[in-house]
C-alpha cells in the first residue's frame, strides 16, 4: 500500500488475497496462481472493514467510514447505499442473504440483498456495538458491545437468546485493568466455542453452554485485541493486538510462540490449511510469515517447504569460518613454511588460508607461554585503567616516549604563537582517542634501528627545523609590528630559496650516509651468519616413509620449487629441450603446441620391459622362419 494497510482477507477458494488501505483509499487484489496483482481499485472514502461474499473476488461488500456501504462485482463498482449511523463492523447471513451492521447505535441494521431493501432492525440494550460475527454451523448472531457484553441473537426469530458479561469475567487476580473493558474482537470456532477479545488486552474463550469463560489469556500490554484466529491442527488460538501476535494452546493456555513486528498491527489473516500468516500493519509493506510447524506451505508457494528443509538440514556457514589467514612470514615464524604447496594451505591473495586448529597447535608449540603473556598484558591493562581514575601527574607515556616529548614541545610552541595571534588551539594528538593506542600498545613502538626510520629521520628532523625557523621569523615580524605577509628586513625571497636548496643537499647527503651504514651492517650480518653456518654440525635426519610409497631423492621438491619460481617462457623453453613440448606454425598463421606427459619411473620400467619382450619375440620369429626354410630345402634335395 502507499502508506498503511488496514484489513487483509483470503477468498474461500484460496486463489485471491485482498487488502484495503490508504492513502488514497484503495483495494488491491492479488492472484496467488499468477503470483501477481490482479487489479487495484480506488475508493471515495476509507474502508472500515470488508467481506468477500463469493468464492472468488466477484462479490465484495465494503463498509466505509462515511456511513457508506459499497458493493463491487467482477467488473468494478456496482452499487452504493448508506446506513443511518456510522458503522464499525458487519456480518453476512448466508441462509437469508442478510447483512447485519453494528456501529454507533443501539440498533443492528439489516439489509437484505435478495430483496434489495432494509428490513426491521434489531433493538439491543447496548448504547454502541463494536464487533459482530455469525456462527458458521447454526448461524447464531453475536455482537460485542461497548459495555463489555456479548449479546447472542437468533436470526430466525429475531430474538435475543443469550447475554454474556465479559467485562466482569475478564477481571482476574493477575490482571490490572484501567477503566471498563469493551469488546474489540469476536470469533466463533465450530458450533460451541467462541473467543472474545477486550479493549484492555484480554482474550476469553467460552463454551456457549456456559456463562463462565474456560480460559482468560492476558496480553499484558493493555492494548485492544484486534484479531482472533483459530488454528485447528495444533489446537492453537492466534490473538493479536497492535504490538504483538501470540499463539497459545486453547486447552491449557500455554504460550506456543509470539511475534513482535517492527510496525503496529491492524489485522491478521491465517491462510487456510497452511502455516502462512499475513498481517496488515502501519507500513506500506504487508508482512508475511511462514511457520512450518503450523502446517505446510500453500500449493502456490510449495517451494517454501524445500527452502525450510534445506535450512534445517544444512545450516549455512561461511566458506572460511574455520580457517585462519596467514602470510609467508607468519608461516616462517610458526615453522610451517614447508607446507607451502600442500593441501593444508590454500593460496589466497598475498598469503594462505589454513585450518584454525592446525594454526592454534602450531602457535602453542612455537610459543607455549603465549597465554601467560596475554594474561599478564590484560592484568597490566586493568591496572592502568584503575590508575587512570586517580589524580595523575603530567608524565610521558611508556610507549613512544620520544615521539610524545616531541609532540608536547611542538604543541607548547604552537600554543604560545596562537595566544599571541588570538587563534584557537588545535586538538592534541596525545589526547585524541584515535591515536591513543599508539602511546599504549607496545606493538606501535617506533623502531629507531629499522631501515625505514633511519632513512626518513633526516627528512623529519629537517622539516622540524624549518618549522622552528618559520615560527621564530613570524615572532620577529609580530614584535616589529609588521604584517604577516611582509618579508623580514635584510632577507629576500631568493635567500629563502637558497636556504631551502642547501637544506635539501644536506638531507641528501645524510640519507646517503645512512644507506652506506645500512649496507655495511648487512655485510657484517652475512659474515656472522656464514661463520655460524660453518661452525654448526649437520646431524642426520630420519624420515618415515608411508606404506605403498617409493623413496625418491630430496632434490625433486627443490627442483619443483625452482620451476614454480621461473616464468612461463623459461618453463616452455626447458620443456622444448627435454622434448615434452613441440610448438609449430600452422598454415593459417596461428601456432600449434603439443605436449607429452612426463612418465614416472614405474611407467618407464614397464615400457623398457615391453620393448625387451618385443625384441625377444622378433628374434624367436626370425629363428623359427629360418629353420622352416632349411627343412624345406632338404626335402627338395632328397
Amino acid at each position: 500500500m502507499p502508506t498503511v494497510s488496514t484489513k487483509i482477507k483470503v477468498s474461500r477458494d484460496g486463489q485471491y488475497i485482498m487488502a484495503v488501505g490508504t492513502y488514497k483509499p484503495r483495494v488491491r487484489c492479488f492472484d496467488t496462481y499468477q503470483l501477481s496483482q490482479k487489479f487495484e481499485r480506488c475508493l471515495d472514502s476509507e474502508v472500515v472493514t470488508f467481506e468477500i461474499l463469493s468464492d472468488d473476488y466477484s462479490k465484495i461488500v465494503f463498509l466505509q467510514c462515511g456511513r457508506f456501504v459499497e458493493f463491487h462485482s467482477q467488473h468494478g463498482h456496482y452499487y452504493k447505499t448508506r446506513i443511518p449511523k456510522f458503522g464499525r463492523d458487519f456480518s453476512y447471513h448466508y441462509p437469508s442473504c442478510d447483512l447485519y451492521f453494528v456501529g454507533a447505535s443501539s440498533e443492528v441494521y439489516r439489509l437484505n440483498l435478495e430483496q434489495g431493501r432494509f428490513l426491521n432492525s434489531l433493538q439491543t440494550e447496548a448504547s454502541e456495538s463494536n464487533v459482530c460475527d455469525i456462527n458458521p454451523v447454526h448461524f447464531l448472531f453475536a455482537m460485542g458491545t461497548a459495555e463489555g457484553k456479548v449479546e447472542c441473537w437468533d436470526p430466525r426469530t429475531r430474538n435475543r437468546v443469550g447475554l454474556l458479561d465479559c467485562a466482569l469475567s475478564s477481571v482476574t487476580a493477575d490482571t490490572e485493568i484501567e477503566g471498563l473493558p469493551s469488546i474489540s474482537a469476536l470469533k466463533f470456532d465450530g458450533a460451541l466455542n467462541m473467543a472474545v477479545g477486550t479493549s484492555t488486552g484480554q482474550v476469553l474463550l467460552y463454551d456457549l453452554r456456559s456463562s463462565n469463560p474456560l480460559i482468560v489469556k492476558d496480553h499484558h500490554y493493555g492494548l485492544p485485541i484486534k484479531s482472533i484466529q483459530f488454528q485447528h491442527q495444533l489446537d492453537l488460538i492466534i490473538s493479536a493486538d497492535s504490538r504483538i501476535i501470540k499463539m497459545w494452546n486453547k486447552d491449557t493456555g500455554k504460550i506456543f510462540t509470539s511475534m513482535e513486528p517492527e510496525h503496529d498491527i491492524n489485522d491478521v489473516c491465517l491462510y487456510p490449511n497452511s502455516g502462512m500468516l499475513m498481517t496488515a500493519n502501519e507500513a506500506p509493506k504487508m508482512n508475511i510469515y511462514y511457520i512450518p510447524v503450523l502446517g505446510p506451505a500453500p500449493k502456490w508457494c510449495s517451494f517454501l517447504d524445500n527452502l525450510t528443509e534445506e535450512l534445517e538440514e544444512n545450516p549455512e556457514s561461511t566458506v572460511y569460518d574455520d580457517y585462519k589467514f596467514v602470510t609467508r612470514k607468519d608461516l616462517e615464524n610458526l615453522g610451517l613454511a614447508h607446507l607451502i604447496g600442500s593441501s593444508l594451505l590454500r593460496a589466497y591473495m598475498h598469503g594462505f588460508f589454513m585450518d584454525i586448529r592446525l594454526y592454534h597447535k602450531a602457535k602453542m608449540m612455537a610459543n607455549p607461554f603465549a597465554y601467560e603473556e596475554y594474561r599478564r598484558e590484560k592484568i597490566r591493562q586493568k591496572i592502568e585503567e584503575t590508575r587512570a581514575q586517580r589524580v595523575q601527574l603530567k608524565k610521558l607515556p611508556k610507549v613512544n616516549k620520544e615521539l610524545a616529548l616531541k609532540l608536547i614541545e611542538e604543541e607548547g610552541e604552537e600554543q604560545q604563537f596562537s595566544k599571541k595571534r588570538k587563534q584557537k588551539n588545535l586538538p592534541s594528538l596525545l589526547k585524541d582517542d584515535r591515536f591513543k593506542v599508539m602511546f599504549e600498545n607496545p606493538d606501535f613502538q617506533v623502531d629507531e634501528q629499522s631501515e625505514e626510520f633511519r632513512l626518513l629521520n633526516p627528512l623529519v628532523s629537517k622539516i622540524s627545523e624549518k618549522r622552528k625557523r618559520k615560527l621564530k621569523i613570524l615572532e620577529e615580524l609580530e614584535a616589529q609590528g609588521q604584517e604577516e605577509e611582509e618579508e623580514p628586513e635584510g632577507k629576500a625571497s631568493d635567500a629563502e630559496s637558497s636556504e631551502s636548496s642547501d637544506d635539501e643537499k644536506g638531507w641528501v647527503e645524510e640519507v646517503r650516509k645512512q644507506r652506506k651504514l645500512l649496507r655495511q651492517e648487512e655485510k657484517l650480518k652475512r659474515q656472522e651468519r656464514l661463520k655460524e653456518d660453518q661452525q654448526t654440525l649437520l646431524k642426520p635426519q630420519f624420515f618415515e616413509i608411508k606404506e605403498g610409497e617409493e623413496f625418491r631423492s630430496f632434490k625433486d621438491s627443490a627442483k619443483k620449487q625452482k620451476l614454480m619460481k621461473k616464468t612461463l617462457e623459461d618453463r616452455l623453453k626447458l620443456e622444448e629441450k627435454l622434448g615434452t613440448l613441440n610448438v609449430s606454425d600452422t598454415t593459417v598463421g596461428s601456432k600449434q603446441a603439443t605436449f607429452k606427459l612426463k612418465k614416472s619411473e614405474q611407467q618407464r620400467k614397464q615400457q623398457e620391459a615391453e620393448k625387451r619382450h618385443r625384441q625377444e619375440r622378433k628374434t624367436l620369429r626370425r629363428s623359427a622362419s629360418h629353420l622352416k626354410s632349411r627343412r624345406g630345402r632338404g626335402r627338395l634335395f632328397h
